[in-house]
């Protein structure tokens, strides 16, 4: 487990490597602000925040276990929010769930592992000391906006492959794809919920019950909103996309089966015929015509072979065979 903890003194950086343990003195100070990162969080670091910070229990209890729900609550002075992050890696999308505690003076990160990469995120708030200076609430904004921006990149990785699906069905005639798309539909469901409950967070913390978006930032707010809009009206069109490609492979393997059974048809008939023609006069009547004949041996292979190539004349002609 790794703790990193940063001083901010009027939206500048004032100490890096700032001491813990000095956070209820600094919190008291104007123009103060402290953000907090706990990456693979214990119980014993996370019971440290909840007496400095004097978090709810509960909260301090979903910050430290892993697979919670997306979701926002609201305390007298803070917010607890749950996020996911999202990053394309070669073996596909890889979650990673962040616990934030804001108030209007801190910033607390849990970064459960995989940890969510803050790199991009110190660059920026370093980057805009002036905004900085809005507290908490901008941090926070940073930090939503780099994880709004993973999910593009997220859905467009579903989005290249689902086009190479949909080329297996609609170019290379593979319609044995079945597996390919229901893993593509699932995926994309499960997260579309991961990015679809940042609407209401980002709607709660707007109304400003509690002090940490301030009117400055509420601009930067309604931007990360539309994002995140966006990105679940992607995630819908993806999945729309994918059922309509998967209609299509049910009705091409229709398709082939039809023709399979025209096929066979073709041939069932073609076949019947010299069959029945065999069947009658293999009868041995002592009474049947041309039973003495010298060519009537020769007249029913003929006359098999006559109809046969007929009615395969026939099917082709009507595109069955």
């Amino acid at each position: 487990m790794s703790v990193a903890c940063r001083l901010y003194v009027n939206g500048r950086l004032e100490e890096a490597e700032f001491d813990p343990v000095k956070i209820d003195e600094v919190l008291k100070l104007p123009g103060s602000l402290v953000w907090l990162d706990v990456a693979d969080p214990t119980e014993e670091k996370l019971d440290f925040l909840a007496e400095e910070f004097g978090f709810h229990p509960l909260t301090v209890e979903d910050s430290l276990h892993a697979h919670q729900r997306p979701k926002i609550e609201q305390f007298d002075t803070y917010f607890f929010l749950i996020a996911y992050g999202m990053t394309v890696e070669s073996e596909g999308v890889v979650e990673h769930e962040v616990a934030v505690f804001v108030g209007r003076n801190y910033l607390v990160t849990v970064r459960k592992p995989p940890a969510y990469d803050l790199d991009a995120v110190l660059k920026r708030w370093e980057a805009n000391s002036d905004l900085t200076a809005e507290g908490g609430g901008y941090l926070l904004y940073v930090l939503l906006d780099e994880i709004v921006d993973g999910y593009f990149d997220a859905l467009d990785f579903f989005e290249d492959r689902s086009e190479e699906v949909e080329d297996k069905v609609f170019k290379e005639g593979t319609g044995d794809v079945q597996n390919d798309l229901f893993a593509l539909k699932k995926d994309l469901v499960r997260y579309r919920r991961l990015m679809a409950p940042l609407r209401e967070a980002l709607d709660v913390m707007q109304r400003r019950t509690v002090d940490v978006v301030s009117p400055k930032l509420e601009p930067y707010y309604r931007d990360v909103y539309d994002h995140v809009l966006r990105a679940t009206d992607f995630a819908d069109s993806l999945r729309d996309i994918l059922s309509s490609v998967l209609d299509g492979s049910l009705a091409l393997i229709s398709n082939r089966l039809n023709e399979v059974m025209k096929h066979l048809t073709s041939w069932g008939a073609i076949i019947l015929v010299p069959t029945w023609i065999a069947g009658i006069y293999g009868m041995n009547f002592r009474h049947m015509p041309e039973l003495n004949w010298y060519f009537g041996y020769p007249f029913a292979l003929a006359l098999m072979l006559i109809s046969a190539g007929a009615l395969r004349w026939w099917f082709k002609k009507k595109d069955w065979l």
